[in-house]
């Protein structure tokens, strides 16, 4: 016992295991071809016409496009390439005009960190483009750039349209293509969840459909905003996702049932899963259900529901004015760009993060302004990277950075002593960058491992430094990541106080919203669908809000650790209210109004606790009704949500 006790204490902390476990994902493939292709023929080009350098930059450029090639449709593909693209020119452009000026670029430096951390907080493309601003401008004034001034630009530029031909290659075969398998994949999502009814595996496939439906509804209706009574192919596939909301909704009500009762029958998951494939293949027509007779309200919710999604996928052309984009159409651009800009420059969250980073990346600038660090410029890329607001915990990814660093650098260091330079790098390369989407996949230590050896071997063309740039890597990392441990995490308590507390009281309150609104006498079902997919699309907010926490050491990981059985109930909670409403509606006796207020206030007092505490206890909660109320299941719910976590005053 004593030696078990001695190596519990000698093992690593759970944050930092579950930060180097590798995630379970697919390698993808055709990224892996377009990663290699991407980064070593610009070098076999530059070699073949005695222009290294220039193929370097090139690559730099097509890193940058693989690491932002991030999105599925096309069109999005296209959007994260091009822009940040554009920004990462502005930024080696101004790097490489302050090169060599001493304060003037760690002024200059400075301010494009505070311009790129608020825009980060705008969106993904947003986020990538002001990462890139950042990086490049670091690199061109931390690197001598090859003339004219806009030589560099231009080259890195070359390197994204390099990643963006490659991309588009597969356009005219797949246009269309990532759409219907969001849609599909949303079936198949549906079909597992009811396959795993009654079962302890339906709550995590029920995240999974969540998830599906966010992906599936981003992409089609983005994208429908703007082709808008011109794409009939868009039109279909968003009347089949609109299609499937009823058996979402009927999906907790049959679990309930299957609980009781034992699994439903095969044929409906593999119904679903037949729609889901007539989805895929675009294949209307008439298609008979072989399909049980139903008998509980749950089971004709499921029916009715499977019938109407078949309905609606067999039918050669559905009615575009019965298509609802009221689920997420995006405003006019010129709303969004005024909306977008008010929000940055009036947003605390927004000038909050800009001022951390920009605190973080001047410090680095005036350290090695002041002390001789070799190629220096790696110390701010290192903070950049790490300060990085949407890539998770600071504290985690300074530790798991260091770490990936180290092991590129191991890699890094065996090309660089054994491999000659010249055209040998040119294979290198196309294994290296291969790496970048496979490891990336994996989780942020392997990104940083598969990232830094390319860095390494393009930093090694421009410069001729060879293995001398292994260790003042090693060195430069150490330091950004200290720098990025005191000046953005520690000297903000906000970063490491996290508001798991306040955002999971938002969803409490949501919860206890929604269940008035089910219960309401002449409540609205499209506007009660509406505020359904908002509520599991903010709960899956904050489960990624909480699993971002649990990478963070004590206090914050302990505590989040804590509160994550009130998320899990919180999500039980929508769940029931769901399959009650369901059940209603297909036969059941409505509830008592007054049941439903009870439960309601219990909620909301449950969520006026967790804004003003930070400890949890249990307390008995008086929540009474009649046994065969269609509202049993969810008051036994929120008793348990109540006994696992009400908070005490602090």
């Amino acid at each position: 016992m004593v030696r078990r006790a001695r190596l519990d204490r000698l093992a690593p902390p759970a944050w930092l295991v579950e930060g180097l476990r590798p995630q379970k994902a697919p390698v993808p493939w055709a990224a892996v071809a377009r990663a290699s292709v991407a980064l070593s023929a610009p070098l076999a080009v530059g070699m073949a016409v005695d222009r290294p350098v220039y193929g370097a930059l090139v690559s730099m450029g097509a890193l940058s496009g693989v690491i932002g090639d991030t999105a599925d449709a096309y069109r999005m593909r296209l959007l994260n390439i091009a822009v940040p693209q554009l920004f990462g020119a502005l930024g080696v452009t101004l790097g490489t005009l302050v090169f060599g000026h001493g304060w003037t670029t760690v002024v200059v430096v400075t301010l494009v960190a505070l311009v790129s951390g608020m825009i980060s907080s705008i969106g993904a493309v947003a986020s990538v483009s002001g990462l890139l601003l950042l990086l490049n401008t670091v690199v061109g004034a931390g690197l001598p750039m090859p003339d004219p001034w806009w030589l560099p630009a231009a080259l890195l530029g070359l390197g994204g349209v390099v990643v963006l031909v490659l991309t588009l290659l597969g356009w005219p075969l797949r246009r269309g293509a990532p759409e219907k398998e969001s849609v599909a994949a949303a079936y198949r999502a549906v079909a597992d969840v009811l396959e795993a009814a009654g079962t302890d595996a339906y709550e995590g496939r029920r995240r999974d459909v969540t998830q599906a439906l966010n992906q599936a509804y981003d992409l089609i209706v983005g994208r429908r905003a703007r082709e808008h009574g011109r794409a009939p192919v868009l039109i279909r596939l968003l009347a089949q996702l609109n299609a499937l909301i009823p058996l979402v909704e009927a999906a907790p009500a049959a679990h309930l049932k299957a609980r009781r009762t034992g699994p439903m029958p095969a044929r409906i998951p593999a119904a679903v899963r037949e729609l889901a494939a007539a989805v895929e293949e675009g294949r209307p027509g008439a298609h008979e259900l072989d399909l049980p007779v139903p008998e509980l309200p749950s089971e004709r919710a499921v029916d009715h529901a499977l019938r109407y999604a078949a309905t609606v996928v067999h039918k050669a052309e559905p009615n575009p004015y019965n298509v609802d984009d009221r689920l997420g159409r995006p405003a006019a651009l010129r709303v969004r760009i005024r909306r977008t800009a008010r929000g940055v420059l009036f947003s605390d969250q927004s000038w909050r993060y800009g001022l951390r980073l920009a605190l973080c990346i001047g410090l680095a600038q005036a350290l090695v302004s002041l002390i001789e660090v070799p190629r220096s410029y790696w110390v701010a890329l290192t903070v950049t990277f790490v300060m990085k607001p949407d890539f998770g915990s600071v504290f985690s990814r300074a530790v798991l950075r260091a770490l990936g660093t180290a092991l590129g650098l191991v890699t890094a260091a065996i090309v660089l002593a054994e491999v000659p330079r010249g055209w040998w790098d040119v294979p290198v390369m196309f294994v290296l960058a291969g790496l970048i989407p496979a490891f990336s996949a994996k989780g942020y230590a392997f990104q940083t491992a598969a990232i830094t050896p390319v860095i390494l071997l393009l930093s090694d063309l421009i410069n001729r430094e060879g293995f001398d740039l292994v260790l003042p890597r090693l060195y430069d990392s150490l330091i950004g990541c200290g720098i990025s441990l005191v000046a953005g995490y520690l000297l903000w308590p906000e970063s490491w106080h996290t508001r798991i507390g306040d955002r999971l009281a938002d969803a409490v309150a949501d919860a206890a919203q929604y269940v008035g609104f089910a219960f309401a006498q002449g409540s609205d079902q499209a506007a009660r669908v509406r505020s359904r997919r908002k509520l599991y699309r903010d709960l899956s907010a904050v489960r990624a809000e909480f699993q971002r926490a649990l990478t963070e050491p004590p206090p914050t990981g302990a505590r989040a650790a804590a509160w994550w059985p009130l998320l899990v109930a919180v999500e039980r909670i929508v769940d029931a209210t769901t399959a009650a409403r369901v059940r209603v509606d297909h036969g059941a006796p409505p509830p008592d109004p007054a049941e439903a207020a009870a439960i309601e206030r219990e909620l909301r007092e449950l969520a006026a606790g967790l804004r003003e505490s930070e400890i949890l206890v249990e307390v008995r909660a008086e929540l009474t009704g009649p046994d065969d109320s269609v509202l049993h299941p969810l008051r036994q719910e929120v008793l348990a949500a109540r006994a696992i976590a009400t908070p005490t005053p602090k």
